[in-house]
């Protein structure tokens, strides 16, 4: 932790010139913008200071909750590669039309989260409907990925910041790590990478169904009502296209497992105006959405898989 710190501080030393003195030269700089630059300057280097309970990462492979998960699940086994959705009854009525059947059951104090598992064009894959939000998504991957899966793909809506159109697809390549639970898988860094060969699945798919799906840079937050003016105007600068509150959390759990990770975004509500418009949340997207995700994980059966339950 103190290494991490040190490192810290020193990036920022280099930064703003060597010493605590350029934050006061700042200040008397010519214009706001020189006083804008030396007041987050100070936050940096308060924050650095500063024992952060978030920034203590354990690289420990080993876990006092998941011995007990995988003897309750001995008797299930998974697809290899599995599809997550954030599309309520959309997956469900889909599933309800194919007859799956449920392979494993996720139980959580406010509900259960069953994964089913059936065929789908010749290839037999999972199925689950996430909990939204990063905490509660990554409890029902974890069990996927101890089940069996090695490969995931998410599908699900996503906030624009710049001008896209409701509807349009687009896929993470990174996500901005604005959450909690990525930290408690991966080492303390600003960005987390989706799988490569997941989003190409993605692209194929869609780009067989006649849509595109573009690149992207995604911000993960758990503060759906905390995205301020301010800090939409900072992720902007910083290349986010979109945001939502799963992507960089589940990406790094998949990491941290040995398994892919990708997502299909579609965007829904837009930030991207002097005010918030929800734009019907994407509802017309959704059971396209689930089909582009099926039709990925379908590609991604025949293809080689993370290595399995191990750390990167």
């Amino acid at each position: 932790m103190q290494k991490f710190f040190t490192e810290y501080i020193e990036h920022e030393r280099e930064l703003t010139g060597g010493s605590d003195m350029a934050t006061l030269r700042a200040d008397r700089g010519a214009g706001p913008a020189d006083q804008r630059a030396a007041t987050e300057s100070r936050r940096i280097w308060q924050a650095a200071r500063v024992d952060l309970p978030i920034l203590e990462y354990d690289p420990a492979a080993d876990d006092l909750i998941r011995p007990g998960l995988l003897t309750r699940l001995a008797g299930d086994r998974l697809p290899r590669v599995g599809v997550v959705t954030f599309l309520g009854d959309i997956s469900r009525g889909w599933i309800a039309e194919q007859g799956w059947q449920v392979g494993s059951v996720v139980d959580m104090v406010t509900g259960t989260f069953p994964v089913w598992t059936g065929s789908y064009h010749g290839a037999t894959l999972a199925l689950a409907e996430l909990p939204v939000g990063a905490p509660a998504a990554v409890i029902v991957v974890e069990q996927m990925l101890a089940a069996g899966v090695d490969t995931i793909v998410a599908v699900g809506s996503c906030g624009a910041l710049e001008p896209v159109d409701a509807g349009e697809f687009l896929l993470p390549v990174r996500a901005l790590r604005d959450e909690g639970t990525s930290y408690h898988y991966l080492p303390p860094a600003r960005w987390v990478e989706t799988d490569a060969a997941v989003r190409e699945a993605c692209r194929s798919a869609l780009e067989a169904r006649g849509l595109k799906g573009t690149d992207c840079d995604t911000w993960t937050t758990d503060g759906f009502f905390r995205e301020t003016a301010g800090l939409v105007a900072r992720r902007r600068e910083e290349g986010c296209t979109v945001v939502e509150m799963e992507c960089a959390a589940l990406a790094a759990c998949a990491q941290f497992r040995g398994a892919r990770y990708g997502q299909i975004l579609y965007s829904a509500d837009t930030l991207a105006g002097e005010e918030h418009d929800i734009r019907g949340w994407g509802h017309a997207t959704r059971g396209t959405a689930l089909l582009a995700a099926l039709d990925a994980a379908r590609l991604l059966v025949s293809t080689p898989g993370g290595h399995g339950d191990r750390v990167g």
